[in-house]
Order: structure tokens, then sequence, then C-alpha cells
């Protein structure tokens, strides 16, 4: 996978994940009206256009990634993950961390759970789906560890703040967890057996085929941005990130 160099951003690099996945995030009010329309901001959305964009800061140490969008109506995240990139650029980073803001540019656009009819985190074992697309990217890039990142509503599953994760066969997932909970407040909700619940979850498949993952969740209505929602997002994200050594 080559990525290109940004060269009105120092330290960034980016490339596609996937063209079929293209979408005006713009257009989606609840995202537009939050964010900080920076000069980086404007580039991630107009690479959206395009399909699913998936950026590069660093070159050394681990090599992490900071997953959001998966379900395109959990906002929170999508929003953290953009302000974590602008906050991030410019510096120097002991580890290579990778960002996919928004995993189906579509699904962010029209607001919608799904792609193309589809729940991309019960896909993800599915040859050629779009999150199928992201593991196949996490391998090809030899991505280390993988933090998920979604937002979940009152009577849904699970319904509070928390961080998933398994015990086996990536016990490090579970220590990844750990470390969030006690140092955010996240409840942990642990497997003992990654997938044994459903199959094709991201942070599940990540598992199974060796690369640590976990799955973050924030308290905030689908489809909109919940009070204090995005900054615990981005407390999350900052808090895998701490865990090895930022």
């Amino acid at each position: 996978m080559d990525f290109d160099r940004l060269d009105d951003f120092e330290n960034v690099e980016m490339t596609y994940v996937s063209f079929l996945s293209r979408g005006y995030v713009s257009k989606n009010k609840h995202i537009f009206d939050s964010i900080k329309l920076t000069s980086f901001t404007k580039l991630v959305l107009e690479s959206c256009v395009y399909g699913t964009p998936i950026f590069k800061m660093g070159n050394s140490g681990k090599r992490l990634l900071i997953l959001s969008g998966i379900h395109g109506n959990e906002l929170p995240p999508q929003l953290a993950n953009l302000e974590l990139m602008n906050e991030l650029l410019g510096e120097e980073l002991n580890n290579t961390v990778y960002f996919i803001p928004f995993a189906s540019p579509k699904s962010t656009m029209n607001n919608e759970r799904s792609f193309n009819d589809m729940d991309l985190n019960r896909s993800a074992h599915i040859t050629n789906s779009l999150s199928n697309m992201i593991i196949q990217t996490i391998e090809e890039l030899k991505i280390d560890f993988v933090g998920d990142f979604h937002s979940t509503a009152y009577n849904s599953n699970p319904g509070f703040e928390a961080v998933f994760s398994s015990k086996n066969p990536t016990p490090e997932s579970f220590l990844i967890a750990k470390f969030i909970s006690d140092d955010v407040g996240s409840e942990i909700i642990t497997f003992d057996i990654a997938g044994s619940q459903y199959k094709g979850a991201v942070e599940d498949v990540c598992n199974l085929r060796g690369t640590p993952a976990i799955t973050c969740e924030v308290l905030s209505p689908f489809a909109s941005i919940g009070k204090g929602s995005f900054e615990k997002s981005l407390e999350q994200m900052k808090s895998f990130l701490t865990y090895f050594g930022f």
C-alpha cells in the first residue's frame, strides 16, 4: 500500500482503503456544525468524497490504528478522531499512528448505521466487505494494535460507556482494555474467546487473526452528539495511545 505525503502538513501521509464508500461527510449537519474547520479538517472532508481515507503520522515504534465510523450514525468518535489528528499535526511521535476517521463516508453522510444495508461490525470476516477491506489493510500495513471507537445509546448494546476486549487468542487486548478502564473509568467488558458472542466485529476479527484490538464505546444518542460524548471519546483515544507510551 503506497502512501502519499501531504506537502502542506508535516509528517502526514495518506492513501485510500476503498473508493466504493465515498460520501460528502459535510452533508451530515451534526458533524459539520461541530467540527473545527481547520485546513487539515477540510482536506480530510474533501478526501472522503473519493472513498475511505487512511492517514499516517510517524515512522517508528509500534504501529497503531485509531478507527471510527464503522457505524456511520455513531458520531462522537468520528469527531474525536478528527480532533486528535489536528492535535498531533507536526508533533514528533514515538510510535506510528494510522487514522481512519470515517470508515464509511457514505454512511456518515446519510447518518446511517449500515453501509449498503450491511452492518460493518458484523461483516469484517466476509471477504471484500468494506470492513474486511479495513482488515486487509491492517494486515498489509502490519499494524500491531487496533482501537475501534464507537458510541452506544440507552437501551442498545451495551447501552453504557464501556471498553470491549477478549483474553484469547490475544491476551493484550484485555490488558489494553483494563488500562483504559482504570485510566478513564469506562466499564470493562471482556470475553474469554474473541468472537464467542457474534461474528464479524472488527475487534474480534483482528484478535482472532493475532492483532490485539479493543472496542471503546461512549454514550450518545444515535445520529446525534450527546453532551460530553465527543470529549469522552477523545479521552478514550488518548488513553489508548498512552498505553503505548505517548
